[in-house]
């Protein structure tokens, strides 16, 4: 989904005013309803008694897409509490419309005008170190911001801060204090968990400087002429369940095994069976017909045990436990039966990994994976990939891309857009550069974000599993880029679902794998 400016937004909701043939006041209804929404999703996850939600407003939209969300809470049977930075005197407009309609719907609210009343709250709020609301919502500023927030506006945000060690946050559109076009923070801000951006996603959340604020980005639909969205140009895409859908259609009755193609894993060694058993785990999750493990014979047994659905084959092993490039001989003979090769879980950086995934280079003629080692034993040689005898897709972390460009992993950091593009540049494959922001690309297309996942995913082994189920996407014939982006996607949400069931710090890579179930019930009609 194309992300835009902050003035490119406004006049996209005056053209779906116009459009629609509505008034602002039901534009800013129908953003409520969304934040409502997204907050609610918090309050159906927490088992027993009531559900209390704080809305913190500002005087202008934002707060008026506060006022919104707080009567569809009460409609869905939570206790929402409404906390204006400012007095009630100074709203105005159609934010002034829902607040009016959101005392008439006995909401409890309360008017905290100076920055004072905020620091008291806070350190209140501060020495209890605990929180009965099941979420907050940060309707404090919108995208009009231009500079550090101050007054009201500056202690609001602090609280939000202080409440967000135990509570989940929802910003509406963009984090208080974020500049909406740069991701920049000019002065304090809010660290939201879910950003519920309205109509598209602004650019700013997209960038790396918004990585720990935005959260989880989720898009409120307000109708938007899609013809006035495909006018816009755009370099810079979020991906989301809208645009993947389509990748998914219901599976034919009279569909078997055959039918969803057949991915080969190579890797794996002594100490390293886990790798490629997660990247078998999860693309049999990812509705694979067949998954096949080729694994030094030393770890056969053990990679065998933990996915039992995959049929695994022991390779000639090296005097290191690892993968013997020969070990091809038997993938050579059945070549024609894979439709997807996937590279480098567990691989590690022997010579004879290295022969391995040069000989894969040149001999591969189905859709061809590489991660962890099998980047790493192309370290300075990007160029190589691109004269692979088939479509290649490469999914480094940070340092594993820097060893591929011949830089740092800091170098990769500091400018994560530039890092993709010249990988794509060099390589000719599509890039999925992994961490906070996953960025997805190839050479001269958009750069696609991935805003879902969290920080218990930066865990051992939860890119191999991103790697079996990138594998398994293009084994069912999805093109590299539309599988590269889905993949992301379902890894993230997966990791999102794992998260709220068991907390981010009791997070494994096999919990993801568990969660992908429910991560495609986003994507697939059944």
């Amino acid at each position: 989904m194309k992300s835009v400016t902050a003035e490119a937004m406004l006049d996209l909701e005056r053209k779906t005013v116009d459009a629609l043939e509505i008034k602002m006041t039901d534009l800013m209804d129908r953003a409520g309803l969304g934040v409502a929404l997204a907050a609610f999703q918090f309050c159906q996850d927490r088992d027993g008694g009531e559900h209390q939600v704080l809305l913190i407003a500002g005087r202008g939209n934002n707060g008026g897409d506060a006022f919104v969300a707080a009567r569809y809470l009460k409609e869905y049977g939570v206790i929402p509490t409404v906390w204006i930075a400012g007095s009630a005197s100074e709203i105005k407009g159609d934010a002034l419309t829902h607040f009016s309609r959101m005392k008439s719907a006995k909401i409890e609210y309360r008017e905290l005008p100076v920055r004072e009343d905020w620091d008291d709250a806070a350190a209140f709020l501060d020495k209890r170190r605990d929180s009965y609301y099941s979420a907050v919502v940060d309707g404090v500023l919108g995208t009009g911001l231009k500079g550090a927030a101050r007054g009201p506006a500056a202690g609001a945000i602090r609280l939000i801060n202080v409440l967000a060690r135990n509570t989940v946050v929802v910003a509406i559109d963009v984090p208080s204090g974020l500049d909406a076009d740069t991701g920049e923070a000019p002065g304090e801000a809010v660290m939201a968990d879910v950003t519920a951006t309205i109509g598209l996603p602004k650019r700013g959340l997209l960038m790396p400087a918004a990585v720990n604020y935005a959260g989880s980005v989720e898009v409120v639909d307000l109708g938007v002429p899609q013809e006035a969205v495909d006018e816009l140009e755009c370099d810079l895409e979020l991906i989301t369940p809208f645009d993947l859908q389509p990748l998914f259609p219901p599976r034919r009755r009279d569909a078997h095994k055959g039918s969803f193609g057949h991915v080969l894993i190579i890797g794996g060694a002594e100490g390293c069976s886990g790798a490629a058993a997660l990247a078998a785990a999860a693309a049999l999750r990812s509705g694979a017909g067949l998954v096949s493990a080729l694994v030094p014979r030393s770890v056969a047994g053990t990679v065998a045990s933990a996915a039992p659905e995959a049929m695994v084959h022991p390779g000639t092993d090296t005097d290191a436990g690892s993968l013997a490039a020969a070990s091809l001989d038997v993938w050579r003979r059945r070549a024609g039966e894979f439709t997807a090769v996937a590279a480098g879980p567990g691989l590690t950086r022997h010579p004879e990994s290295a022969a391995l995934v040069r000989a894969l280079l040149r001999e591969c003629r189905v859709p061809l994976l590489l991660d962890a080692d099998a980047l790493n034993v192309l370290e300075g040689c990007a160029a190589d990939i691109a004269r692979a005898s088939c479509p290649v897709t490469i999914t480094p972390h940070p340092g594993e891309m820097g060893r591929l460009l011949g830089c740092g992993a800091a170098d990769v950091q500091s400018d994560r857009l530039a890092a993709a593009r010249r990988a794509a540049g060099l390589t000719g494959a599509v890039v999925v550069l992994k961490g906070a922001g996953t960025l997805v690309t190839r050479a001269g297309d958009t750069m696609h974000v991935n805003m879902l996942g969290n920080p218990g995913m930066a865990a051992g082994g939860s890119g191999d599993v991103l790697s079996g189920l990138l594998a398994g996407l293009l084994a069912q014939g999805m093109a590299p880029m539309d599988a590269a982006r889905a993949a992301v996607y379902l890894h993230g949400r997966a990791g999102d679902e794992a998260a709220r069931a068991k907390s981010q710090h009791a997070l494994t890579a096999g919990d993801i794998v568990e969660n992908l179930g429910y991560a495609f019930q986003a994507l697939t009609p059944r």
